[in-house]
């Protein structure tokens, strides 16, 4: 497995062994002990499978408060997703920063966003299906959420018209949510 530090400490990009021959692939999607080798270390409890239909659906850009905040470990397993993580932690000298990973099933790449970080993608393929481990529970009580296209983050996505829920479309700014630290 190698692993990839990004320009936010803890945000990881991951990339599995992949054993290829004629009739596919196999890989270890998640191996406690292999995490825990390369100090990747958390306890993942719940495990979530999310399609997007159409090119162009954008989730996000979403994150839980504490005492319900969620690290994710995301793999995409059929499709591809333009995958951003934004720094949310107001203390940090890079909050409000954001990065960018294509992920897809062909790539295999898989990307760690621990607490601390919002999170949201925009399909490139249609039929993508993303798989992703979480180290909390999901809670509506504790979930928020900031505007897709919020210009004091100023994401560059790959569409400007995406498919979007009510909710996405609704979110407040950066500048108007709680956020951490």
């Amino acid at each position: 497995m190698n692993v990839i530090q990004t320009k936010f400490k803890g945000v990881l990009i991951i990339e599995p062994r992949v054993h290829e021959d004629n009739r596919g692939f196999f890989m270890e999607s998640y191996n406690k002990k292999t995490f825990e080798d390369n100090k990747i270390e958390y306890l993942f409890i719940q495990d979530n499978l999310s399609c997007s239909k159409e090119v162009g659906t954008l989730r996000g850009l979403h994150y839980q408060l504490n005492p319900k905040a969620q690290t994710k470990l995301i793999t995409v397993l059929t499709g591809s997703v333009f995958d951003v993580v934004v720094d949310i932690r107001k203390s940090s000298v890079t909050f409000g920063q954001w990065i960018a990973v294509t992920l897809s099933a062909d790539n295999k790449r898989q990307l760690i966003v621990p607490k601390g970080f919002a999170h949201g993608f925009c399909t490139l393929e249609p039929n993508t299906r993303l798989f992703y481990k979480v180290d909390e529970l999901y809670s509506a009580e504790y979930e928020r959420g900031i505007l897709w296209n919020d210009p004091a983050i100023g994401i560059q996505w790959p569409t400007s018209t995406p498919i979007l829920s009510v909710k996405d479309q609704n979110q407040p700014l950066l500048g108007e949510v709680e956020t951490y630290y």
